[in-house]
C-alpha cells in the first residue's frame, strides 16, 4: 500500500514543464490586443477536450454525443443571464450542475451494451436535446438562437471587453481550476481504478473494483466539465444557437483529442492549440478551401505522423519527469 501511495505521489507532483506552460498561458494575458479572442477559443476547446479525455482516455467510454452536455451548459448559462442574473460565475456553476445531472441520468444508458451501443446512445441524446431546443423557440430562440444575452463583470470587477482579454482570463482560470480537479482525480486510487477498468473491465471487477459506480461518477464529472465549456462559450460570445448541439461539435473535440493524444490530461490542451492554430492559419491563407486542407492534414497526421510525433513528445516528457 505504501508503494502505491508513493507512486501516486510521484505522479501527482508538479513538473517544471507544467509550471512553465501555465506561466506562459497566464502571461499571454499581457499580450497586445488582437490575439485574445482565439486564445479564449483555445481555452474553451481545451476544457471541452479535457472533459472527453476523462471518459475516453481514462474510463474507455467512447462518445459521439458529448456536445449534449456542452450545449446544455451553454443554454442554461445563456437563459440564466437573460432572465435571472448576469453574474458569470453563478451561470457557470448552475450550468455545470445542470450538465452534471444530465450526465448522471444518461450514464445508466451508456453503461449498457457494447461500444457501438454507447456511440448510438450518446449521439441520440445530443440529437434529442438539439431538437428539443429547436421545438421551444419561445424559450431558446429556436433556429434563430438565444439572443439578447448580456453578461455582467466577472466577480463584479472585470467587464468583458471587445478584445477578449477578460474573456480569455476568465476561461483560462476556469480551465486551470478544473485541471487541478482532474489531476487530483486521475492521480488518486480512483484514477488507478479507472485505468484498470479501461484495460480490462472483467478483471477489474474480479479484483473488487465497483466498475459501474466508477464509470457513473466519471461520466457525471466529465459532463460537468463539458457543461462548463459550453457555458464559457455562451458567456464570452453572448450568444447560443442550435449549433452547440451539432454533431460537428462532438466530432471536432474527438479530433482534438486524437491529435493531442488521449489518456494524459494535457493531450486535450495540446490538441486544442494545434487544431485552432492550424484552422486559424489555413483559413487566413485560403478562406474558401481551408476545410479541405485541414482534412488532408488530419488524414496524413493520423496515418503517418501522429505516432512518431507523440512518441517523441512522450519521450521528452519522460526525460523531464526524471
Amino acid at each position: 500500500m505504501t508503494a502505491v501511495t508513493e507512486s501516486l505521489a510521484r505522479r501527482a507532483r508538479w513538473r517544471w514543464a507544467e509550471i512553465a506552460f501555465w506561466l506562459v498561458a497566464f502571461g499571454a494575458l499581457f499580450l497586445p490586443p488582437g490575439r485574445h479572442l482565439i486564445l479564449n477559443e483555445i481555452a474553451i476547446l481545451a476544457l471541452f477536450a479535457l472533459s472527453l479525455d476523462l471518459i475516453l482516455g481514462y474510463a474507455g467510454i467512447v462518445s459521439l454525443g458529448h456536445a449534449a452536455f456542452f450545449g446544455l451548459g451553454a443554454y442554461v448559462a445563456g437563459l440564466l443571464a437573460k432572465h435571472v442574473t448576469d453574474d458569470p460565475t453563478a451561470g457557470l456553476v448552475v450550468a455545470m450542475a445542470a450538465a452534471m445531472l444530465l450526465g448522471f441520468a444518461t450514464s445508466f444508458l451508456v453503461l449498457r451494451g457494447s461500444d457501438l451501443t454507447r456511440l448510438m446512445v450518446t449521439l441520440g441524446v445530443a440529437m434529442l436535446l438539439g431538437e428539443l431546443a429547436n421545438a421551444l423557440p419561445g424559450l431558446t430562440g429556436g433556429a434563430d438562437g438565444l439572443q439578447g444575452v448580456t453578461m455582467g463583470p466577472v466577480l463584479g470587477l472585470f467587464d468583458f471587453d471587445l478584445y477578449g482579454r477578460v474573456a480569455y482570463g476568465y476561461s483560462l482560470t476556469t480551465l486551470f481550476l478544473l485541471m487541478l480537479l482532474a489531476r487530483a482525480v486521475v492521480h488518486s486510487p480512483f484514477g488507478l481504478s479507472l485505468m484498470a477498468i479501461r484495460r480490462n473491465r472483467l478483471r477489474a471487477s474480479a479484483l473488487g473494483v465497483p466498475v459501474n459506480r466508477r464509470l457513473i461518477a466519471t461520466y457525471t464529472l466529465a459532463a460537468a466539465f463539458a457543461g462548463a465549456a459550453g457555458a464559457l462559450l455562451a458567456q464570452t460570445t453572448a450568444f447560443v444557437s442550435l449549433d452547440f448541439f451539432d454533431f460537428h461539435r462532438s466530432a471536432d473535440v474527438l479530433l482534438v483529442l486524437i491529435i493531442g493524444g488521449a489518456g494524459w490530461l494535457y493531450g486535450g490542451i495540446l490538441g486544442a492549440v494545434l487544431y485552432e492554430g492550424l484552422q486559424d492559419g489555413i483559413s487566413a491563407l485560403t478562406p474558401e478551401y481551408w476545410p479541405f486542407w485541414i482534412g488532408l492534414f488530419l488524414v496524413v497526421f493520423v496515418m503517418v505522423g501522429r505516432e512518431r510525433m507523440m512518441g517523441g513528445l512522450r519521450g521528452l516528457l519522460a526525460r523531464v519527469r526524471r
